[in-house]
């Protein structure tokens, strides 16, 4: 009796020696994946610190009377969620070593006090073996490594954020406060250069490359909100993809390849943020697909345009058709961006972003699988006289753009 006994606390201890191995393993892993790693990675541990976080943010935000409080509570959410990552990391460490000091013969009080004096390197409490110092040195070398992580990248963050940020606040300038394209036109038009838009269309286009690298690798950065309040980078993204779009397929001017560019990159760059945040989205858009914008909304857009001195193509219907087969490709996930994220207010995006998915869940803390794509049910302003959301998409794809480069004029 006495030998079995042993035999059963001999496998426990190694049991328990190979699971504190394979805690501080997952630590690792999700440090790499998350801060040393130079692409898109979701990791299991991070996704669940940011969404048990949001949960807690949440039963603040869903008492808050306005915007203002909203944003000012969600301001802290990214700073708070990320200073928390490393604490849980740390935490995990000390629990696996733990594990291991117990499974070679160290009561648990004695395992805790070793373990959290080597992995904050104290130093307070001795150990005498050989194979205790091995669990030391790693454990010390572990810790420090992971503290270093978080202060070598906070630079890298910000640094990501302000040149982020540089365009968003420039647009305040072109396109007003919330962005809107219809004022871009306008404002463009006043100063005479509703026709050297080229440059705005290459400046985005850079951005939004820029924009799906550093938002994918370093996915935190999607929730760091911009200085001011009623800015955002999503609803800045909405306001020029469509006015792109509306250059394109509304206004009387001839086709920029540019804008087409600027547009392409803009939503597989936003294609990418939502992947990497499992919002669903349809990859391939039909003909057939509706889009959030309405019909009486893009009418109404065109007459505004239209009493601004704006030229506009006589045939709206085929301009609604192309308008719609460009908006088509960015309209389910720049609506979900803007759910997830909320933004202010800005017409076309935020306000009437989908709610839908986006709360976090006990069941979604504990389950790092993909959610499964569904059918997207669109909100719309309704106006007496509204057309049919059904849009006639034509899903501009690469061939459009292909012609429109070859076409150059």
């Amino acid at each position: 009796m006495p030998l079995a006994l042993s035999i059963l606390e001999l496998l426990e201890r190694l049991l328990s020696f190979f699971l504190g191995i394979w805690i501080v393993l997952i630590v690792i892993i999700s440090a790499t994946r998350t801060f040393v790693l130079p692409r898109s990675a979701r990791d299991p541990v991070t996704r669940r610190v940011f969404v048990a976080v949001r949960m807690i943010f949440d039963l603040f935000v869903n008492r808050a009377t306005s915007y203002e409080q909203r944003d000012h509570l969600m301001a802290m959410y990214a700073p708070i969620s990320l200073l928390l990552l490393p604490v849980v990391w740390l935490w995990l460490v000390m629990f696996g070593y733990m594990l291991m000091f117990w499974a070679t013969g160290v009561d648990w009080i004695t395992a805790f006090h070793v373990s959290g004096s080597s992995l904050l390197t104290l130093g307070f409490e001795a150990v005498h073996r050989n194979s205790h110092f091995v669990l030391v040195f790693s454990e010390a070398i572990i810790g420090l490594t992971l503290v270093a992580l978080l202060i070598a990248y906070l630079p890298t963050i910000y640094s990501a954020f302000s040149k982020r940020e540089s365009l968003v606040s420039l647009l305040e300038v072109r396109a007003g406060s919330p962005p809107s394209a219809i004022e871009m036109f306008k404002r463009f038009k006043r100063i005479g250069r509703l026709d050297e838009m080229s440059d705005i269309w290459q400046s985005w286009e850079s951005w939004f490359t820029e924009l799906d690298e550093t938002h994918t690798s370093l996915a935190v950065l999607s929730y760091f909100r911009s200085p001011v309040g009623d800015r955002s980078w999503i609803t800045a993204a909405g306001a020029i993809l469509d006015a792109a779009s509306l250059y394109q397929s509304a206004l009387e001017m001839p086709p920029n390849p540019k804008a087409a560019l600027c547009i392409r990159a803009g939503f597989i760059a936003l294609r990418h943020i939502a992947d990497f945040f499992q919002i669903p989205h349809n990859p391939d858009p039909k003909p057939d697909d509706m889009i959030s914008v309405t019909r009486y909304e893009f009418d109404e857009a065109l007459n505004e345009l239209q009493a601004a001195g704006i030229p506009i193509k006589a045939d709206r219907d085929q301009a609604w058709k192309d308008y719609s087969g460009w908006r088509v490709n960015y309209d389910q996930v720049l609506l979900g961006l803007c759910g997830l994220l909320m933004p202010p207010y800005a017409p076309w995006s935020s306000d009437r972003s989908m709610r839908r998915s986006m709360k976090p869940t006990l069941k979604n803390i504990f389950s790092a699988r993909r959610l499964k794509p569904e059918r997207i049910v669109q909100s719309s302003l309704e106006a007496p006289g509204a057309a049919t959301l059904t849009s006639g998409a034509l899903a501009y794809k690469s061939e459009v753009i292909d012609d429109q480069i070859n076409n150059r004029q």
